[in-house]
């Protein structure tokens, strides 16, 4: 089958796509020169619109209204941007085969596509239950998120189960926007996870205590320290009970699977090198062999502020490593230089009335400040991280922008701190001063 050729394809349709697109018209791509290929239907989308706005009663965010790149505060790209700037969309089309020295990418369908230049962002898939085998894990209505077709089946399944139960599996960002999202929904939602609190990867346990005991105000049921081990259905096929390991049983319309994801680097393995479970990349996100580039969940990168390398599953790094990578291919084409990548890690979620910031890194010792009583009318409270006698890290519930960028400020500047007492008195004016 005769292919098609591309001086610059991007491998993956998510956020990453979209802003290394945007950006290689910012640095003059030519017509025909670049192609998207995605295994997904739509145009590139700002995906934590999924687990948000989506799901909402009312208010809901549906497309075009999310397309790339208004997350950020920039222009939507709707299809036909993609057409009138002569980008080549690929829609529908899973790569199955990637040979990175022929520069050859083969399609499920056969089809083969050449490039010059490769960027990699297939970002990662979710973790299922099915994977590990557990029990009655394929019956109907046990469902994920990370796409928008899983967010339309959660939103038929919300539709069909009115007032029904739901239990959510896991404690992380999924598990507490979803069990947010479901419980606005008028759905019962029990919250059931291994770890002694949720999002453990990030929060200590002060900061947990406020969010569970918001979230249990708000009539979400949490269940910390055991785990689904099985599932029975109905005759109908749809699950009916969730098995815990402790023994409890729990009745459910709708189960959501939020465990974590990996990395879709299969289609590189033994061709590209990897470190902690990415595709390693210098601080232009090129990989080990010339005219690759790594962006996005994939990539791990040298992150410069804390001389460590990383990898970052955010859609703040999705979009700034995929602004990086073509910035860099450019500059290349034209014998120039940019500067490295200096990235500073964020993470932001919102649920309910709230809505929390965090910047730097959650290393060292963690001092609480501010109003964090989940009775609160208006609470606004936060921690700072403090190792080696400076600040690394800032976290912030109920912030107004300008308090946001001031903990941002600390995060990057890491002023150095004598007295954790001091500061926990002082609590966010302390960021406000910097």
């Amino acid at each position: 089958m005769a292919g098609k050729s591309f001086k610059y394809v991007i491998i993956g349709g998510g956020v990453s796509a979209g802003y290394a697109a945007r950006e290689f018209c910012k640095q003059g791509v030519k017509p025909g020169e670049l192609a998207i290929i995605s295994k997904e239907a739509v145009a590139p989308y700002e995906r934590p619109a999924l687990s948000k706005a989506y799901l909402f009663p009312e208010g809901t965010a549906r497309l075009p209204g999310f397309h790339v790149c208004v997350g950020s505060g920039g222009e939507r790209l709707l299809p036909e941007w993609y057409k009138e700037k002569g980008i080549e969309l690929i829609l529908s089309t899973e790569i199955v085969k990637a040979d990175l020295a022929a520069k050859t990418l083969v399609s499920a369908a056969g089809e083969i596509f050449k490039y010059h230049i490769l960027i990699i962002a297939t970002g990662s898939a979710v973790i299922k239950l099915t994977d590990f085998g557990v029990q009655g894990a394929d019956a109907k209505n046990i469902l994920y998120l990370r796409e928008i077709d899983d967010a339309d089946k959660l939103v038929e399944a919300i539709k069909g189960k009115k007032n029904g139960k739901a239990v959510i599996v896991g404690g992380g960002y999924i598990g507490l926007e979803l069990s947010a999202a479901l419980r606005i929904n008028n759905i019962d939602v029990t919250m059931v996870y291994p770890e002694p609190w949720c999002m453990p990867r990030l929060f200590t346990a002060g900061i947990a205590a406020f969010y569970e005991g918001y979230y249990a105000n708000k009539g979400v049921k949490i269940i910390k320290g055991t785990v689904a081990v099985g599932f029975n259905a109905d005759s109908n096929g749809e699950v009916k009970e969730v098995k815990l390991k402790d023994g409890r049983v729990l009745e459910a319309d709708i189960v959501v699977v939020g465990v974590g994801g990996r990395p879709l680097t299969t289609l590189f393995k033994g061709q590209v090198e990897e470190e902690k479970g990415g595709i390693k990349t210098d601080a232009f996100f090129k990989t080990s062999i010339s005219d690759v580039y790594a962006v996005g969940d994939v990539a791990t990168f040298p992150l410069k502020l804390y001389n460590d390398i990383r990898r970052v599953e955010h859609v703040d790094h999705a979009r700034k490593s995929a602004e990086q990578a073509v910035k860099a291919i450019k500059s290349n084409e034209e014998g120039k230089t940019i500067d490295v990548y200096d990235y500073l890690p964020f993470f932001y979620s919102r649920s309910f009335d709230l809505s929390w910031q965090f910047y730097g890194d959650n290393v060292g010792d963690a001092v609480l400040f501010g109003d964090n009583d989940p009775a609160s009318p208006k609470p606004k409270f936060g921690s700072y991280w403090i190792k080696d006698g400076k600040v690394v890290g800032v976290f912030l519930e109920g912030g107004t922008p300008d308090e946001n960028k001031a903990i941002a400020k600390v995060a990057r500047v890491q002023p150095p701190v004598e007295n954790l007492d001091v500061l926990t008195k002082e609590g966010l004016s302390f960021a406000c001063k910097i």
